[in-house]
């Protein structure tokens, strides 16, 4: 019997499948994954180190979609604000992703050069590095939770008697539309508003 012209199994295919049970379900095992791409479950450990490296895998494939090159704008606020709107946009595509990439720490080296660059953005405008992480870690709360407001939705409240609520009620009433949307860019605003001020720079808008 010849051989097969295209390989049954790879880290490429294996990602692909793991991602798709994530946004099925919000999980996934390995044992499924060799299901679904029909082979034995110690196939899956010759192409990745278990669990942890194919969770890796994901978190790479996730962030291919992050706009890196946004971190070479200018100004340097110009800069953070784009890279936080393409790593929102990179994440709510997989909302489901979130809980379990924040559980697992960043390994891949793809993904760790992305923070490198955002690192030597903030030192080389003025931030002490001891405050350096803590900036990045705050961004990030922001994204990664506003990601998840757009999976939600669009009404998150309904309350059952108007005149128990009326305040709430008429506040939700006069809601414009794209409410996760216009949430996050008066949270983006705000904190590049503090991060200018922590920073020492004249606002330059984005």
């Amino acid at each position: 019997m010849g051989r097969p012209r295209t390989r049954l199994l790879d880290p490429e295919r294996i990602t692909t499948v793991a991602l798709e049970l994530l946004d099925e379900k919000g999980d996934f095992s390995v044992p499924e994954i060799a299901r679904r791409l029909g082979v034995q479950t110690g196939s899956i450990y010759h192409h990745v180190d278990g669990r942890s490296g194919v969770v890796e895998l994901i978190r790479e494939r996730v962030s291919e979609a992050i706009d890196t090159s946004t971190l070479g704008l200018e100004p340097w606020d110009a800069a953070m604000t784009a890279w936080a709107r393409s790593y929102r946009a990179a994440f709510a595509a997989h909302p489901r992703t979130i809980p379990l990439l924040t559980m697992n720490p960043v390994r891949t080296p793809k993904v760790l050069s992305q923070y490198e660059q955002a690192v030597r953005l903030l030192l080389g405008v003025g931030f002490p590095i001891t405050e350096v992480m803590a900036v990045i870690t705050a961004l990030e709360n922001l994204v990664l939770g506003s990601a998840l407001d757009l999976a939600a939705p669009e009404t998150m409240w309904e309350p059952a008697d108007a005149a128990a609520t009326p305040r709430l009620t008429e506040a939700l009433a006069a809601m414009g539309p794209a409410r996760a949307d216009a949430a996050f860019e008066m949270a983006l605003e705000a904190f590049m508003a503090h991060c200018r001020e922590r920073a020492g720079s004249a606002p330059s808008g984005d």
